[in-house]
């Protein structure tokens, strides 16, 4: 690659960063207002229940794996969790002395209205675009979300330097 193909391809890399740095702002306060939700859980440990409730109960360390978390803050979370009522510890069928953890039915409660919320707010954001470009907005966020994740496994590697590069 040439240091100009190199300099280009950077320079779209920049463009799209500065794009989805706003576009997680943006997302942010979107996800602070579900925490306003009587009963709620804090926005932060929303992706646990989120996870447990779509794909059923997971121990601690696989739910860190999973959102690419330390377990120790997956375990500070769950516990409270726990606490609201929100999700369960329940004995692991396959090894009696680890726990799964588990939504209750007060934490798929909330995860269902917050998921209605979320889904209204998403329809009127973008009740004026055309489906084939919603559409089409899907393929490219699950595509970049499949890489995203692929690449959080990988060591960068530095870009190569000087004139034979």
């Amino acid at each position: 690659m040439t240091d100009t193909a190199r300099q280009d391809e950077l320079d779209v890399a920049d463009d799209l960063g500065v794009e989805l740095v706003r576009t997680i702002r943006l997302l942010a306060k979107a996800k602070a207002k579900l925490s306003s939700i009587p009963g709620s859980a804090d926005h932060s440990t929303f992706p646990i229940i989120a996870t447990l409730v779509c794909d059923g109960p997971r121990r601690t360390s696989a739910l860190a794996e999973v959102l690419h978390t330390e377990v120790s803050t997956i375990s500070r979370q769950t516990s409270a969790l726990v606490q609201q009522g929100l999700i369960e510890r329940q004995a692991d069928p396959n090894d009696g002395r680890a726990c799964l953890l588990a939504p209750t039915d007060a934490g798929r409660d909330l995860y269902e209205l917050a998921r209605q919320e979320r889904n209204r707010w998403l329809a009127a954001t973008l009740r004026d675009w055309d489906a084939d470009d919603v559409e089409r907005l899907i393929g490219l966020l699950t595509r970049l979300n499949v890489d995203l994740a692929d690449n959080l496994g990988r060591s960068q590697e530095p870009a190569p330097q000087g004139e034979n590069a």
